[in-house]
């Protein structure tokens, strides 16, 4: 692991001032930040503090969760005004998103085709992609054409669109000679506990997120079971939130002075953990287009199939008795956990990296094997999952990407 990250470490700096990173992926790694690079880390909540007090006793600590959100101003961007309600947007910009980069590129000249769907990619007899299709919601279609094309459509679409693309010369669709396109399909497996503790700790002050649990994200236990990644969240109950205890609270009878107090009362001890299992790529998992079902412009929908593996299981299993314990620490009451679901903010898989192009799709820099200026970026090009957001290290691979591009660009002229 620690090779991989050092031969990748030029193109994680380059990322993390892309992106404005709080919290180094090189801390980790015992390397130095840059003296140039403004960003900090952003602190430890109040929150924080009090369950990093009880878990030195349990074997575990606190550590820096990095994050594309600002603890300084920086790359035009405000610095985090600390929220705990930026899912899925942060509400004053402060963290990065896509749209950071549209709107630099469009700046730099870009041309973007908005509200349009690419349905096919067509190809040459010199097995090159020469056309991409694409349809508007009014009906009417278009096409581009290009030296490079690069397909950043995520772990869901992307494959459905390769698939999508099949013809008499590409009968199993475009770069899918290893048939490994739509498969080994990948979600991070999520688990929490929530419970109510004894002193306040305020929580829905800060990010989502400053703080995680380190000591489960490796080592020899994965040949049995997954690594798990434990965060601290500063969101309180939010799927619950005040004003479900507000209500809850009023349908017992409470009001005026009596029901504020009880809602503070409740709203300053709310805490929830929560769990990060990987899971194992398995070729069953999958994603096709689905020809009986299309979207209002007539593009199949796709159809998934996805198991939950044991493996994750056994690794959340562990992390549940884990919560329990600094649960317990806390002399926490209500402690309730919460049902296993499937991660929809990290889709990983179906496009995957590999030296052999007889079961991967595309090449270490990201290059389909079976088009050369084909290119596809994001994380559907992982072959493992890991336990932790892959923002950081899909901007890293992008980068590496893109150099390899530049230079096609510069060789050729």
């Amino acid at each position: 692991m620690r090779r991989r990250y050092e031969e990748l470490a030029p193109f994680y700096d380059e990322a993390e001032r892309v992106l404005g990173v709080a919290g180094s992926n090189a801390e980790l790694w015992g390397a130095p930040r840059s003296s140039d690079y403004p960003m900090t880390s952003i602190p430890p909540s109040y929150l924080d503090t009090v369950v990093g007090g009880v878990l030195g006793p349990l074997g575990m600590s606190l550590g820096v969760f990095p994050q594309a959100r600002n603890s300084v101003p920086y790359d035009e961007r405000p610095q985090c005004c600390g929220n705990a309600s930026c899912v899925p947007l942060c509400p004053i910009g402060a963290k990065y998103d896509a749209s950071v980069h549209a709107t630099k590129a469009e700046t730099a000249g870009a041309q973007l085709e908005t509200s349009a769907v690419v349905y096919r990619l067509e190809t040459d007899a010199n097995h090159l992609v020469s056309t991409v299709h694409f349809r508007r919601p009014d009906g009417s279609s278009g096409s581009a054409t290009g030296r490079i094309v690069v397909l950043a459509a995520h772990a869901i679409e992307t494959p459905k669109l390769l698939l999508m693309s099949r013809d008499e010369r590409m009968p199993k669709g475009v770069a899918n000679s290893s048939d490994t396109v739509g498969r080994y399909l990948m979600s991070h497996i999520d688990q929490g506990t929530r419970g109510l503790t004894r002193a306040p700790i305020y929580p829905y002050r800060g990010p989502v997120v400053t703080s995680a649990i380190p000591e489960h994200r490796d080592g020899p236990f994965r040949g049995q079971y997954s690594a798990i990644g434990t965060s601290i969240s500063n969101e309180g109950w939010r799927h619950l939130g005040p004003q479900a205890t507000a209500i809850a609270l009023i349908k017992q009878g409470f009001t005026g002075q009596r029901l504020k107090e009880h809602i503070a009362w409740r709203t300053e001890r709310e805490l929830t953990l929560g769990s990060t299992a990987e899971t194992l790529p398995d070729p069953i998992n999958r994603i096709v287009p689905d020809e009986t079902r299309t979207d209002a412009i007539g593009i199949p929908r796709p159809r998934i199939y996805y198991r939950i593996d044991k493996y994750a299981k056994a690794g959340l299993a562990l992390a549940m008795r884990r919560h329990e314990a600094i649960f317990a620490a806390l002399q926490s009451t209500e402690v309730e956990t919460l049902p296993m679901v499937t991660s929809s903010g990290t889709i990983l898989g179906t496009t995957r990296m590999g030296n052999d192009p007889r079961n991967s799709v595309v090449d270490r820099d990201l290059r389909a094997h079976d088009h050369a200026n084909l290119f596809i970026v994001g994380g559907m090009v992982f072959p493992t999952a890991g336990m932790h957001p892959p923002t950081l290290t899909i901007a890293t691979l992008a980068l590496r990407a893109a150099r390899t591009i530049r230079q096609g660009f510069v060789d050729r002229n």
